[in-house]
C-alpha cells in the first residue's frame, strides 16, 4: 500500500463539497425546490457523505493505516456522488466532468486490491482511557448478558428480560446524558455525548431490539424536559429517568400522519385537575413496558395553527402485557395497546394506542402553562439527540455484521480455500471497514458539536448517512454467509432485518433529507 497524502485527501473533499455548494446555489433559485425532489433528496445524502468524509481528516492523521481508511472512504464517497451526477449535471448546476480532476485519486483508493487490503483490521477507534473503560464495561455486559439471549428474544418476539433492564440501570446507562444535578452522570461536556455513543454501539452490537434501544426514548424525553420543562418537572422526572425507576415511550406518530406532525389529530381537552387525551397513536415502541409516555397532542382546537397548537405531555400509565393490553385509569379513562408485528427490531415491540379520556394531571404539561403550544419545539429538541443515538445504534449493528462476516469468511472453505482469500470477499469486507469507521468518527464529531450547542444539521446528516449504510453492510454480511445467511441459526439474518428499520424510525429517511437537511442547506 502506498503512503497517503492527507492534503490530497482534503483537496478531493473540497472538490466534492464544491459540487454540493453548486447544487445548493442552483436549487436555491427555484421558487419550489420540491419540484426537483429526487435531486434535493440526493443532494442531502451527498452533503451528508461529504461531511462524513471531512470528519475522517482528523482520523487520518492518527497513523498510516488510519490515513488509508480515510482515503478509501473519501474515494468511495466521491464515486457515489459521481453516480448521482451522471446525466443530471444541469439539475445539479455543474458541468459534465466536474469530478474528472479527482479521477486518479478515486482510481487509486477505490482500487479493489487497495480496498481488499483493509479487510482484516477495522482500525483503532482512538478513544482515551476513560472511554475505553466505558467501551469495555458495556461490551462485557453485552457479551455476557445480552448476546446469549438475543436470538431467543428475536425469534420468539419475547419481551426484554427485566434483569437486563435492571443490570443496565445499575450500570448507570439511563443516566449517561442526564445532568448530575438531577441524578445522572452528565457534566455538560462532550464526554456526555461520547459516553452515550460508545455505550449504545456496544449494546446494539449485541442486539438492537433487546439492549441498544433501551435509552433512546428516555433520552428523547430527558432532552425535551431539559429544553422546555419547568424546574419542578425536571426535579420530579429526570432523577427517575436517570435511575431507570421510570422507563419511557414516545407517542407522536398517528395513523394518518407519520412525519407530518403539524397536522396531528389526537386531542387534549381541559378537565378538572388536568386533561383528557383522546385519539389514536401508532408506532409507539416499548409502550407496554413503559411507565410513562411522552405524548404530543393538540391543545388548541383551531387546526389552522398546525404545529403551534400542539403541547407535549408526560403521561403516566401502568405496565401492560407485551403482547397487547387494555388499561384503565382512576378517572374512567381507557388505554388500549395493539401490538404491531414487525420483521425485525423485536423485544422493543411497537403498538397502536387508542386513548379514550385518559387523564393526565395539569402539572404534566411540559413547560406548564408556558408550554402550551410549544410541544412541537420541545419534541424536536429531544429528537436532535435521538438521531445521534440512532446513528450509534446503526454503527453497533454494522460492527456486529462485519465481525460475523469476517469470521465466517475465515472459516468457510470453498474450492479448497477460505472464501476470505477471494478478492471479492475481501473487497466487501474492506468497504465495510471504511464505512463503519467513517460513521463512527462522524458520530463522535457530531457529539462534540452538540456538546457546544451546535451540530443540529449534522445530527440529521449522521442519521441519514449511517442508517442507509447499515442496510448495505448487513446485506453484504448476509451475502458472504451464502445460504446460511438466510437461516435464522446465524445472527447475521437478524442484523439484516434489524438494520432495515433504521432509515424508517426517528425520522423517515426521505422526510429527514427533504424537510430537514435540504431545507437547512437551502436556507443557508
Amino acid at each position: 500500500m502506498t503512503t497517503v497524502d492527507l492534503q490530497e485527501v482534503a483537496s478531493v473533499i473540497e472538490v466534492a463539497s464544491g459540487v454540493v455548494r453548486s447544487a445548493v446555489a442552483e436549487l436555491s433559485t427555484l421558487p419550489d425546490p420540491d419540484a426537483r425532489q429526487v435531486v434535493v433528496y440526493e443532494l442531502a445524502h451527498a452533503a451528508s457523505a461529504t461531511e462524513t468524509a471531512r470528519g475522517m481528516l482528523d482520523y487520518g492523521q492518527k497513523g498510516d493505516y488510519e490515513a488509508k481508511i480515510a482515503a478509501a472512504f473519501v474515494a468511495d464517497a466521491v464515486a457515489d456522488i459521481a453516480a448521482k451526477l451522471y446525466g443530471r449535471e444541469a439539475q445539479w448546476g455543474v458541468q459534465p466532468g466536474v469530478l474528472d480532476g479527482v479521477r486518479d485519486f478515486v482510481a487509486r483508493y477505490r482500487h479493489p486490491d487497495f480496498v481488499a487490503g483493509l479487510a482484516d483490521d477495522p482500525g483503532n477507534r482512538h478513544l482515551d482511557v476513560d472511554f475505553e473503560l466505558v467501551q469495555d464495561t458495556f461490551r462485557r455486559f453485552a457479551e455476557e448478558q445480552v448476546m446469549p439471549r438475543a436470538e431467543h428474544i428475536h425469534r420468539f418476539n419475547q419481551d426484554i428480560p427485566e434483569d437486563l433492564i435492571a443490570g443496565l440501570a445499575e450500570m448507570g446507562l439511563f443516566g449517561l446524558s442526564i445532568p448530575e444535578a438531577y441524578g445522572g452522570f452528565a457534566t455538560g461536556g462532550q464526554s456526555d455525548y461520547l459516553g452515550m455513543i460508545i455505550a449504545t454501539e456496544e449494546l446494539s452490537r449485541a442486539s438492537l431490539g433487546a439492549a441498544g434501544s433501551l435509552i433512546t426514548r428516555p433520552e428523547i424525553l430527558a432532552r425535551a424536559l431539559e429544553s422546555g420543562g419547568t424546574e419542578a418537572q425536571k426535579q420530579e422526572w429526570l432523577p427517575k429517568l436517570a435511575s431507570g425507576e421510570l422507563l419511557a415511550a414516545v407517542a407522536l406518530t398517528e395513523p394518518d400522519y407519520g412525519s407530518d406532525v403539524a397536522n396531528l389529530k389526537v386531542t387534549a381537552t381541559p378537565t378538572a385537575g388536568g386533561w383528557h387525551i383522546n385519539g389514536v397513536k401508532t408506532w409507539c415502541t416499548f409502550a407496554a413496558r413503559a411507565d410513562v409516555l411522552m405524548l404530543l397532542a393538540r391543545t388548541d382546537p383551531d387546526r389552522s395553527k398546525t404545529h403551534r397548537g400542539l403541547s407535549l405531555f408526560i403521561v403516566p400509565k401502568p405496565v401492560g402485557d407485551g403482547h397487547g393490553f387494555v388499561l384503565r385509569d382512576d378517572h374512567g379513562g381507557r388505554l388500549e395497546g395493539r401490538p404491531i408485528d414487525t420483521l425485525g427490531y423485536r423485544g422493543m415491540h411497537s403498538y397502536e394506542l387508542a386513548l379514550e379520556n385518559w387523564f393526565v394531571p395539569a402539572e404534566n404539561v411540559i413547560g406548564g402553562d408556558g408550554g402550551l403550544g410549544r410541544g412541537f419545539y420541545y419534541q424536536m429538541a429531544g429528537f436532535e439527540n435521538g438521531r445521534l443515538q440512532t446513528a450509534a445504534r446503526a454503527i453497533g449493528v454494522m460492527q456486529a455484521a462485519y465481525e460475523a462476516a469476517r469470521d465466517y469468511a475465515n472459516n468457510r472453505i470453498v474450492f479448497g480455500q477460505p472464501i476470505m482469500n477471494f478478492q471479492l470477499t475481501r473487497a466487501k469486507l474492506g468497504r465495510m471497514v471504511i464505512t463503519i469507521q467513517a460513521a463512527r468518527q462522524f458520530a463522535y464529531q457530531v457529539g462534540r458539536l452538540l456538546s457546544k450547542g451546535e451540530g443540529q444539521m449534522e445530527a440529521s446528516m449522521v442519521k441519514a448517512y449511517v442508517c442507509r449504510a447499515a442496510e448495505w453492510v448487513t446485506r453484504e454480511a448476509q451475502q458472504i454467509h451464502g445460504g446460511m445467511g438466510y437461516a435464522e441459526e446465524y445472527p447475521v439474518s437478524r442484523y439484516f432485518v434489524d438494520a432495515r428499520v433504521l432509515s424508517i424510525f426517528e425520522g423517515a429517511d426521505e422526510t429527514l433529507c427533504l424537510k430537514v437537511i435540504a431545507r437547512r442547506l437551502l436556507g443557508n
